[in-house]
């Protein structure tokens, strides 16, 4: 039976046995059944409004480091090295002692710091650092998505566009993306420091603003679910969503007469397209056409 088919009927609570027996079958339903059992239990968190979110914004300046000419025959010499490891490709360029690794679309990888730390980067993701201070000055900049597993040593800092996060403890996550800005804590403690805030979470807290609101709730998960293919959220703008699938897949969507602000719980798995699309249609009731490998329209289902 077509997957499609038998999802649509399952959230109608409408599969009859045969059904039931084909959709417990399919390789993804434990996942199908984790996504709708998360949204049944999910408690809404509360919400305080930043008043000076403005001053919260300013964003991190960065030391100003010298960058080395480099005399090379083409632009494209001046990438140092590119390495394809693990998850996918990701490129490392050295400027003077700065280093700087990125990830692309649908691209993830783990890397080693100087120290023995440990910092796995999710899809369009970028750190920088100095190499040669780094055993005195244990200090990255983050921009978009990593999970960090941190060597004992002195002071930690992740320096990001919405904030700092200072190292007490070991793992933890963060998130900086637009006015999304996101820190979990799996293991220790972690403070989260900006112009108007300061956060001191311990393992299963999580800090977050979104758009000016700021949210503090607890996880249970030991690590972050993206590191296992699979992006999850809770009360999260659709739009959301869709800018995170867009990154894991390497594609466009637009929308037609929809609104991306409506609330979405729930997730999509890293691996399968079209299932990731029926995942966060399918609970909203829309629907989608894929016009092209890399083109998708969202719009709502015709009654």
């Amino acid at each position: 039976m077509e997957k499609e088919y038998l999802i649509q009927k399952w959230l109608n609570n409408d599969l009859t046995n045969s059904e039931k027996d084909a959709f417990n079958q399919l390789e993804d339903y434990q996942f199908n059944i984790d996504i709708v059992d998360s949204a049944m239990h999910f408690k809404v968190s509360h919400f305080s409004k930043i008043d000076d979110f403005n001053a919260f914004k300013e964003r991190y300046n960065s030391q100003n480091t010298a960058v080395k000419k480099l005399h090379w025959a083409t632009p494209m010499l001046r990438i140092a090295s590119v390495a394809v490891i693990a998850f996918g490709i990701y490129f490392t360029f050295f400027f003077n002692n700065l280093t700087q690794i990125q990830t692309l679309a649908n691209q993830k990888t783990t890397i080693e710091l100087p120290d023995l730390s440990q910092v796995s980067l999710n899809a369009l993701s970028t750190i920088e650092y100095n190499k040669r201070d780094w055993n005195d000055n244990r200090s990255l900049k983050l921009e978009g998505e990593a999970y960090f597993e941190v060597a004992k040593g002195k002071k930690f800092d992740v320096h990001t566009e919405d904030g700092i996060v200072t190292i007490v403890g070991t793992k933890f996550n963060v998130k900086q993306r637009n006015n999304y800005f996101e820190v979990k804590c799996y293991e220790g403690k972690v403070r989260v420091i900006s112009d108007t805030i300061t956060r001191l979470l311990a393992a299963g807290d999580t800090y977050q603003i979104l758009n000016g609101s700021f949210i503090q709730e607890t996880i249970k998960s030991q690590i972050p679910q993206w590191t296992k293919n699979i992006s999850s959220f809770k009360r999260i703008p659709f739009k959301e969503v869709i800018a995170e699938l867009e990154r894991q897949y390497n594609i466009t969507v637009t929308f037609k007469n929809i609104n991306t602000n409506r609330i979405f719980t729930g997730g999509f798995t890293h691996n399968n397209l079209e299932n990731a699309l029926i995942s966060i249609t399918q609970p909203m009731e829309l629907t989608y056409e894929m016009s092209s490998s890399n083109l998708v329209v969202i719009y709502a289902k015709k009654n």
